[in-house]
């Protein structure tokens, strides 16, 4: 339901009328060069997330070469677990990188949506082939520096993805599966994983020093993906459409159940349909893009969930 007087399509050749009590779209003649413009406004929306996926891998790949590895320090998940390979056997730690996440990407294609992974694939290959073309050199020789501002860099790289519908592999992917079978705590996983993979830096290498300061990055990047993306693991969102059934088919699809309201607008008086759905936040850039594909003037509101009781996960059969 949108809000009256205000642009609402965002595309040359459409605008609104505030005069009429309500607002709507009416057509408008487009010149060649708007016509050119929104042409490439359309491309740029189909390769936009790709780019991004490529962008983030880039901030990891600077982060671990510039920063985390010149220090000996570690990032989170399979990419800790790939450096702390490569500082004791010395293994490539892109490639290694690589090779840990193939299993988890074949299963995250089996269960989860296949642009949630298409892209999280980009991302993957992008980052193992920047941290063969980056060069280890160390930015700087403080490693309290180079944890802090590696962690920035990762955080950055990592909250991009997922922003734009994707992930950076690895235990993102791993916390979308379990986020879809059940209420768990993921994000009690995701800390437990990241801090049996520091102590077995400090127990393996004997430097708690680095063990301790690959630890503070962890927490940085987790920070950063929190002020970029969002903090909490599960929202409600809130739809109001006049497309409700094809909205809640697609949405039922995720799969994530769907409670459908009936609301009348106090301004306008008019009767609208309102969706309310509860998803993880792995999923929340794929809600967003179905419902601007079915309905590009539906009114959303995504709020936080503390707890969820009951069913989370809406059985496939």
């Amino acid at each position: 339901m949108p809000a009256e007087g205000i642009r609402l399509s965002g595309l040359p050749g459409l605008y609104d009328d505030p005069g009429q009590g309500k607002s709507r779209c009416m057509p408008k003649t487009l010149s060649e060069g708007d016509a050119v413009m929104l042409q490439w406004r359309r491309r740029l929306a189909g390769y936009g997330p790709y780019i991004v996926m490529v962008i983030g891998a880039a901030a990891v790949a600077l982060g671990f070469n510039l920063l985390l590895i010149p220090a000996q320090l570690l990032s989170g998940g399979l990419s800790g677990i790939s450096m702390i390979s490569g500082y004791v056997f010395g293994w490539n730690i892109a490639w290694l990188y690589f090779a840990l996440n193939l299993p988890i990407l074949y299963w995250g294609w089996r269960a989860l949506g296949r642009r949630f992974i298409a892209l999280s694939i980009v991302s993957v290959i992008a980052t193992s082939l920047l941290l063969q073309i980056v060069p280890v050199i160390p930015l700087t020789r403080d490693r309290l520096l180079a944890s802090v501002f590696g962690g920035v860099l990762v955080g950055i790289g990592s909250a991009a993805p997922l922003r734009w519908g994707g992930s950076s592999g690895g235990i993102d992917i791993v916390a979308s599966i379990v986020s879809r079978w059940r209420n768990a705590a993921t994000g009690l996983l995701i800390v437990v994983m990241n801090t049996v993979i520091v102590a077995m830096l400090g127990f393996v290498t004997g430097d708690w020093n680095a063990a301790l300061y690959s630890m503070l990055s962890i927490y940085v990047s987790g920070r950063v993906v929190d002020l970029v993306h969002t903090p909490h693991r599960k929202v409600t969102a809130f739809i109001v459409t006049d497309h409700s059934r094809e909205m809640a088919a697609r949405l039922l699809a995720i799969p994530r159940g769907v409670t459908v309201l009936k609301t009348r607008g106090a301004f306008t008086s008019e009767e609208h349909d309102l969706l309310m759905t509860v998803t993880s936040v792995f999923e929340l850039a794929e809600l967003k893009r179905i419902v601007r594909s079915i309905d590009p003037k539906a009114f959303v509101n995504v709020v936080q969930t503390v707890d969820v009781i009951g069913e989370f996960r809406r059985a496939h059969r």
